[in-house]
Parts: C-alpha cells; sequence; structure tokens
C-alpha cells in the first residue's frame, strides 16, 4: 500500500514523497523535501459525502478556522480516487498540522479555553456557510445508525431502552434555530484536537461532520476529559466545573450561547454517553468480548441508568 500510494501522490498530486508510514488503517504520514503530508484513504463515506465534509473544511480554514489545509490535486480537486486491489478508495491529502496530542495532565481551563473560542468561531463562520446553500451531503445527526439506539443494544435491557427513547425525543423536541442548530464536528474528543507551544489549536479528522445541535460540539470534548483525562488529582467535580465554565466563556467571545440552550448541556452528555454504549454494542464482537469490555458495557449500563434513576 504504502508503495502505491507513493506513486499516486506524485501522478496525482505532483507531490515527491519518500516514506509513507501507515497512522492508523486509513491515515498515513508521508514526507517530501517540501514537508510533511497526511493522506486518508477510505471508503468509509460515499465521494459526495466526503466532497461535501472537505468543501466544508476547507470554507473553515479560507476562513480562519483551526482546521488543516487540505492540499488539492493537480486536477484542483480536494478528492481523489484511488483503486488497490480491484477496489476503490478516496484520497484526501493534508497538510501536516502544528501541534501535538496533548498528555492528559495538560488539559486544563486554560486550553479548555482556547478551544471553547475555537469551536465558537467554527459555529459562526459555518452559518454563512449553511446560509449559501453548499452543504451537500453532510446529513442530519438522527439519520445516522449510530444513533439507531435501539437496532444494536440487546432487547433485554429495557431500562437502557425507555432511557434511550425518551433522550431522544428531549433531543429532537429542542428548538432547531440558526443560533442553535447547524453544522457541527460531531467528534471532538481529545484525541481530535491538536496544540502548539503557543496554545493554538487544530481540530482534525471531520468525517463524522453532520447537522446537529451545536451544543454538541461542546458536551464531547468535557465528555471526554472526564472519561481519559481526568489525572485524579484534586476533586473530579472541580476539574469538571472548571473546564466546563472555561469552554463555555470561551464559546461566548465568538458565538453566541443562550442561558436557555446552556441548561441542556446535561442532555447532550446522555445522548454522547448512549451514542458510545451504542457503539460497543455496534463494532464490539458479542461472542468474544474480552474482559475490559465487558467491564465497560458494565460501567457504561449501570452509568446511565443511574442518570436516571
Amino acid at each position: 500500500m504504502e508503495e502505491t500510494l507513493l506513486s499516486f501522490l506524485s501522478i496525482a498530486y505532483a507531490l515527491e514523497c519518500q516514506t509513507a508510514k501507515a497512522v492508523t488503517n486509513e491515515m498515513y504520514c508521508c514526507t517530501s523535501a517540501k514537508g510533511e503530508y497526511f493522506v486518508r484513504v477510505t471508503n468509509y463515506k460515499t465521494y459526495k459525502e466526503q466532497k461535501a465534509e472537505l468543501e466544508w473544511t476547507a470554507h473553515l480554514f479560507e476562513h480562519g478556522v483551526g482546521v488543516p489545509e487540505i492540499i488539492r490535486s493537480v486536477k484542483h480537486s480536494l478528492l481523489e480516487r484511488l483503486t488497490v486491489e480491484g477496489k476503490e478508495r478516496l484520497v484526501v491529502v493534508f497538510g501536516a498540522a502544528p501541534g501535538i496530542h496533548l498528555p492528559r495532565s495538560r488539559w486544563d481551563a486554560s486550553v479548555f479555553g482556547a478551544l471553547g473560542r475555537q469551536i465558537g468561531r467554527m459555529h459562526r463562520v459555518s452559518q454563512g456557510y449553511i446560509a449559501s446553500g453548499t452543504t451537500g451531503q453532510i446529513g442530519h445527526w438522527h439519520e445516522s445508525p449510530e444513533y439507531d439506539f435501539g437496532s444494536a443494544i440487546p432487547a433485554e435491557e429495557t431500562r437502557i431502552h425507555d432511557i434511550a427513547i425518551e433522550v431522544m425525543a428531549k433531543v429532537k423536541a429542542l428548538p432547531q434555530e440558526e443560533s442553535t442548530y447547524g453544522l457541527i464536528h460531531g467528534d471532538l474528543w481529545l484525541e481530535n484536537i491538536l496544540v502548539d507551544d503557543s496554545s493554538r489549536l487544530t481540530m482534525i479528522d471531520f468525517q463524522d461532520c453532520e447537522r446537529h445541535y451545536l451544543l454538541y460540539d461542546l458536551a464531547v470534548p468535557i465528555y471526554s476529559a472526564l472519561e481519559y483525562s481526568y489525572t485524579g488529582s484534586g476533586s473530579i467535580l472541580e476539574y469538571e466545573r472548571s473546564i466546563t465554565q472555561a469552554l463555555i466563556d470561551g464559546y461566548r467571545e465568538e458565538h453566541e450561547l443562550s442561558a436557555e440552550m446552556l441548561a441542556h448541556l446535561p442532555l447532550m452528555l446522555q445522548l454522547k454517553q448512549l451514542f458510545d454504549y451504542n457503539l460497543m454494542h455496534l463494532y464490539w464482537d458479542a461472542e468474544s468480548l474480552s474482559e475490559e469490555q465487558v467491564r465497560l458495557l458494565n460501567l457504561y449500563r449501570m452509568r446511565i441508568e443511574r442518570m436516571h434513576a
């Protein structure tokens, strides 16, 4: 695959890369004399869906939002087709973004304030983009099968199903106004955020972008921090309070967030937890679960039930 990719980049992008190293199953780090690039090779979504994602991301980049630059091909396309072993893949080339994945201990209120500003800027810039009518194939959140909580979660978990129905109904009943509903990243867990030495942030991996309540883009990094980044020192409640307030304050510097909408943040956190629990059932093999997977399933089920006790 690496040799095929290097040859393809030379022809389709006029990029003379010397090395290509797999970072994940679908992402490759490629180096050339001009610099470093990250190349996504996937069929995760259709051509039209990926094109819509990339056009939006390119718009954000052009308007100063912290997202990666998309390198266009020699045909000036954001997206190219590559056939590997008889199967078509879609290729996107990103310029290497500055920064690193921060260690857990460095995800403090100051970083969350900067993140809030970046998310607010993204939502503000996207309002004009939506008005232009060029959003294409970016779908609404509830259209995704990953939000179909009734299909993968075992039928015998009747309490979880009842909670999922209740949460979905409450979320869908929220007002869909320009200031509350629009294009979001959708998966801003902390591994999808790079931070450089000047606290400049870059949000990466927009494959799960969708039309959703804007508040969800604030719920996900809070949820992610509490799940993965709290180091265990001090009070976790105080940590949650400080990062949440910093994120909200930063966001409000760039985009409107009413007190009425903010009151629904706990609801969005509940939706995120149900979403993750559903993903476990969708993508884990129920017949060969590890001890850690069983532990996580039990932990999430307990949390969801307790939140609605």
